[in-house]
């Protein structure tokens, strides 16, 4: 019965993936990919040999991809498709679908916007420390109690620099860092990054990033040629704090619809005795409010992930 009702999907698939690339096929003009028009041009958009062509496959090949013929298709040229017929993310995805391929979704340039709600989120959460970061450990959002534990004044990036937890880890020093056990749990967090590289090796973003690292951090440069691959996950991890001391927390990772490779990641106290601290915290935090003490510039705060 799966068998007969797997085949019945494919057969199904097929004619809605031969429709969708004649559609998204027709709206891309010679112009738009740099090509002169022609004459006697009689179909809408581009041909299907320009399409081929321009995508780096067969002839033969993307015709019969097009008409909804049984052959497979690579998640690169599927790519390469996608690409030249201008497909946006949602595109993409239903190409994916259609042509029965696991779709991984990527971050060729920037990480979408994060929506007031997310921040919203986030911010009701406190007490608790909460951050949202992308595979990158880039940190695009966070709250004031995650900025009570981990506001790095040394490390602020300069001229509007995008705040990164690996950036801030490798190049503070170790008074500053609030991390605890760096010898261990740097590995972990290179490793993880390398598991999310996989899927965006050779983006210009990743790779200037991976590079402009291990220039000012020969740790970070060792562990990467490592290899190591670890899948994130929740952890337990200890922080020092000036004001109370060492903070044993447990990480909570939560993903965040239309915001691919995200997470909202929230911490809280692995014992009592952090518990009391962090109570302490907070209380500092009423404190400095009440003599309209400025709290520290976000821009300082490192995420340390999950």
């Amino acid at each position: 019965m799966g068998d007969v009702t797997t085949m019945a999907t494919t057969q199904r698939r097929r004619p809605e993936l031969a429709a969708f690339l004649r559609s998204r096929r027709a709206r891309v003009t010679p112009a738009d990919v740099g090509m002169p028009p022609g004459l006697r041009r009689r179909t809408p958009g581009l041909r299907r040999e320009e399409v081929a062509q321009l995508s780096g496959v067969g002839v033969t090949w993307y015709t019969w991809l097009e008409q909804g013929r049984p052959i497979n298709a690579s998640p690169q040229v599927l790519d390469a498709v996608a690409r030249t017929l201008r497909l946006d993310q949602p595109e993409r995805e239903h190409l994916y679908d259609l042509a029965e391929v696991p779709y991984t979704h990527g971050f060729e340039s920037t990480t979408p916007a994060l929506g007031p709600a997310v921040q919203e989120i986030v911010d009701a959460l406190d007490p608790s420390p909460a951050v949202v970061y992308n595979a990158r450990y880039d940190i695009l959002a966070t709250n004031p109690a995650y900025r009570d534990v981990f506001f790095v004044p040394e490390t602020l990036p300069a001229g509007g620099a995008v705040r990164n937890a690996l950036w801030t880890l490798f190049t503070a020093s170790e008074e500053a860092c609030p991390l605890v056990f760096r010898e261990s749990e740097l590995p972990v967090m290179v490793a993880t990054l390398r598991a999310a590289y996989g899927r965006h090796a050779g983006e210009p973003v990743w790779e200037d990033f991976i590079r402009r690292l291990s220039e000012v951090s020969g740790h970070f440069a060792q562990l990467w040629r490592n290899g190591d691959v670890a899948p994130p996950g929740p952890r337990v991890k200890t922080f020092r704090h000036v004001a109370v001391g060492e903070l044993r927390m447990t990480s909570v990772s939560l993903s965040v619809d239309g915001m691919p490779e995200c997470r909202v990641v929230v911490y809280r106290p692995a014992d009592e005795e952090t518990s009391a601290r962090a109570a302490r915290l907070r209380e500092i935090r009423r404190q400095r409010r009440a003599r309209r003490i400025p709290p520290p510039d976000g821009n300082g705060i490192i995420d340390l992930g999950c």
